[in-house]
């Protein structure tokens, strides 16, 4: 059987998956696209140093035309669903990069897109399938700690000192116009995954705009916090943002109705509390699981990235198994756009809101015009600025991102 032939839209990001996809036996990498030469260069050099010939394109329009079966999307976070609609349109499978959709209408069209061609279309949300986060999704699914009461989702991640090197001085990068609780799906993302509850109230909140963030250009709040609120009526709490604090802080923590589960801060255990003797009275237990598949330790993102790229292949194959543990539209869809709503949640005082149902058709009608974001590009006359009112907002001046772009340049942290 012919292997598969996959592009890789984005060489700085999906480095990692073009490492993953080299050393796959069921696929191969066809082309890569860039629009920076010597990322795009560094990646076809990469792919050579393999034994592997690709094609190079800075165009994305010569790279669509080129002969693949699938395409990975790991291009700017808020571009996304523009490139999966026509790729899946043409009969290429799809897997998206962090995050899923700009606002609400491109979900919808990102939905129908994959229903009308019957493609596969995963989310690459790795943080799903860290060998702790993948742990509690199994012991959640078996029953191990009842029914979800309440949970926390935690992404706390200080980019100063990385942000000339991932924001290359450009005033419109995504990353500086983005709204504070727009990059949620790290947080609120393996919540949906290990229950696989639905999302249908949210309520947005913000901290300030922090001045080392200004200062290296960015325009938004600091801290973004979702409270979310379930189908079946649990509470979870999603917080993400540039807070000061090293390492980073992944971690989540699961209350039910037997039982509890949480990750360590620090040193990436999994702590399990299960009611085992009556009303009150269980056993804990503190370990660090094993992968779910050999292969995944010490890739990308503690292990993680193996898997979003693995479950790609296997699915377009047909595996059934991988299907059912990958991230499909509807479950990214509902990753991504509580932090969309609860951003006009914030903008409207705090309003508690609704978050459809897009797997129904029949919701869809009323969200197909809805372009409210902070990308002026993708949402028209309905463009919001990403830093709320309150904050009361200075513009940011060129000469900080000329100063950013020299950092970059000069290879200096931020």
């Amino acid at each position: 059987m012919a292997k598969l032939k996959i592009g890789v839209f984005g060489a700085h990001r999906g480095m990692t998956m073009i490492r993953e996809l080299l050393r796959s036996p069921d696929a191969e990498i066809t082309a890569i696209c860039d629009k920076y030469r010597p990322i795009l260069d560094k990646a076809g050099k990469t792919a050579e140093d393999a034994g592997l010939k690709v094609s190079l394109f800075e165009s994305f329009d010569d790279f669509f035309s080129c002969d693949m079966d699938a395409v990975v999307l790991a291009n700017y976070a808020h571009e996304h669903a523009k490139y999966a609609v026509p790729l899946l349109e043409s009969g290429r499978h799809v897997m998206s990069e962090v995050l899923t959709c700009a606002n609400l209408a491109e979900a919808v069209s990102l939905i129908e897109a994959v229903e009308k061609s019957g493609l596969v279309y995963q989310y690459a949300e790795n943080y799903c399938f860290f060998n702790t986060t993948a742990e509690m999704r199994r012991l959640y699914q078996r029953g191990d700690i009842g029914e979800l009461i309440y949970a926390e989702g935690e992404y706390v991640h200080d980019c100063a000192a990385i942000w000339p090197s991932i924001t290359y001085g450009e005033r419109d990068h995504w990353r500086n116009r983005k709204f504070s609780t727009y990059y949620c799906t790290h947080s609120l993302g393996p919540m949906l995954h290990t229950t696989g509850l639905r999302p249908i109230k949210v309520v947005g909140l913000e901290g300030q705009q922090a001045d080392y963030m200004k200062k290296l250009g960015a325009r938004s709040g600091s801290i973004a916090v979702e409270m979310v609120t379930l189908e079946n009526g649990a509470v979870v709490k999603s917080i993400h943002g540039g807070l000061k604090r090293e390492p980073s802080s992944v971690n989540y923590q699961f209350y039910g109705t037997r039982g509890s589960m949480e990750t360590d801060r620090w040193d990436g255990q999994l702590h399990v509390w299960r009611e085992t003797g009556g009303n009150g009275v269980g056993k804990h237990e503190k370990y660090a699981p094993a992968f779910a598949l050999e292969g995944a330790a010490g890739t990308g993102h503690g292990g993680s990235d193996f898997f979003t790229t693995y479950y790609f292949i296997r699915s377009i194959l047909g595996d059934e198994d991988a299907k059912k543990e990958a991230v499909d539209v509807y479950e990214a869809v509902d990753m991504c756009i509580p932090g969309i709503i609860a951003y006009r949640s914030i903008v409207e005082g705090g309003k508690t809101l609704e978050i459809p149902d897009l797997r129904k058709p029949e919701e869809r009608d009323r969200f197909r015009g809805d372009t409210f974001c902070s990308f002026k590009e993708a949402a028209g006359d309905q463009y919001v600025s990403s830093v709320a009112a309150q904050w009361n907002a200075t513009e940011v001046g060129d000469e900080v991102y000329e100063e950013v772009r020299r950092k970059w340049l000069a290879g200096e942290p931020g």
